[in-house]
């Protein structure tokens, strides 16, 4: 059985719980979803997906998620809709909508309200870190936030800032959206497809952000397969990516998804993002992270010479274009392996910076000519 992305929303958590427990993640970069639901490669007999009232000719609006609901319902079985009042109706886009000739049941459901998330005040380290990130924003910019405080503090921070004619192109989107918008720094003018629309694939946030997207013409919905292919983000010039990560190795490989073998998440859309921003004309791609963590009392760095055993590689060495913690932003793309272990070790915190110049040294990645601290 598949659920829409709502329906996994209220599953997320018991996920977690039961990942090791008959329960199996399905590695996957998020754009190729549809393409291997349609392909066999996610079967499903039963699609359930929740969708809004029919409206005057005959179509069902997906909602606040438009992941993949158009290819379930194309490869499932049996295809079944439940109706919610409380749903926003959101305008394509693409595949946003689905026909009543294409269903086989339809369910009344309870009208359930659409899950929010609480609003999460971005911490002393997040406003460092976005700090740095809009030192590098400008006016025409195309930006896409991932999920977290750091991405959350960027938005507040360009909702302040003098910044203007900025375009949305995003997997999630956010609160930070709406905030930026009201604040007039969003129209979308410049943006080099899709002008005037905010682009996205689903919408997780406040009562006010499903007010907001709700039959708004200037957002337009499409399927995470145009939302996160990066052969269509490359297309978009002066490309913002901002996403977060779980730590960092000297070799600049990014674990976004566990901490060891513990799963804490899928891989969703990073990986596209940061290849798309990459390859965008002017385009930035950033993954930042706190410099440390306190686990049980005791401070660790977040920026390792490896990354912890088990750890999953979310994105590979060869892509890493940015990263960003409170000491600041390196430069990963067209580095060699000292160069990058150097850099990196230049945002590191400084209780950890000697200890990580040893292990680069141990690891034949360090030349003792470059310490510059």
């Amino acid at each position: 059985m598949c659920l829409n992305y709502d329906k996994q929303l209220i599953t997320a958590g018991y996920d977690k719980k039961y990942i090791h427990k008959n329960l199996y993640h399905c590695p996957q970069n998020l754009h190729e979803n549809p393409f291997m639901t349609r392909n066999d490669c996610i079967p499903s007999n039963i699609a359930v997906i929740m969708v809004t009232p029919m409206d005057e000719f005959g179509y069902f609006n997906f909602g606040s998620s438009n992941v993949s609901c158009m290819a379930m319902i194309e490869t499932a079985d049996i295809t079944i809709l439940e109706i919610n009042k409380n749903l926003p109706r959101c305008l394509g886009g693409d595949q946003e909508s689905v026909h009543i000739s294409q269903i086989d049941y339809i369910i009344e459901g309870k009208n359930v309200p659409v899950t929010t998330l609480p609003v999460v005040e971005p911490s002393d380290i997040d406003k460092k870190i976005a700090a740095h990130i809009i030192e590098r924003l400008y006016d025409g910019n195309c930006i896409q936030l991932g999920i977290g405080g750091i991405p959350n503090a960027v938005g507040k921070m360009v909702a302040q800032s003098d910044l203007k004619d900025l375009g949305v192109h995003t997997e999630m989107y956010a609160d930070a959206y709406v905030e930026m918008f009201k604040a007039g720094k969003i129209n979308g003018s410049r943006k080099s497809i899709d002008r005037y629309k905010q682009v996205y694939s689903f919408a997780m946030g406040s009562k006010e952000l499903y007010e907001y997207i709700d039959n708004n013409p200037g957002l337009a919905s499409f399927s995470i397969d145009y939302t996160n292919d990066p052969s269509v983000i490359k297309q978009i010039d002066d490309f913002v990516s901002i996403n977060a990560a779980i730590e960092v190795d000297l070799f600049g490989q990014i674990c976004s998804e566990s901490i060891g073998t513990k799963h804490v998440s899928g891989s969703g859309g990073q990986l596209d993002f940061v290849i798309g921003a990459y390859k965008s004309k002017g385009g930035q791609s950033f993954v930042c992270l706190p410099s440390t963590i306190t686990i049980k009392g005791q401070t660790v760095s977040k920026i390792k010479p490896t990354l912890a055993l088990g750890s999953i590689v979310t994105v590979p060495r060869t892509y890493t274009h940015m990263i960003v913690t409170e000491y600041g932003i390196e430069k990963l793309k067209g580095k060699n392996t000292w160069e990058r272990a150097e850099a990196l070790i230049n945002i590191a915190h400084p209780d950890f910076r000697e200890e990580l110049i040893k292990e680069a040294d141990s690891m034949h990645i360090w030349r003792k000519s470059n310490k510059k601290y």
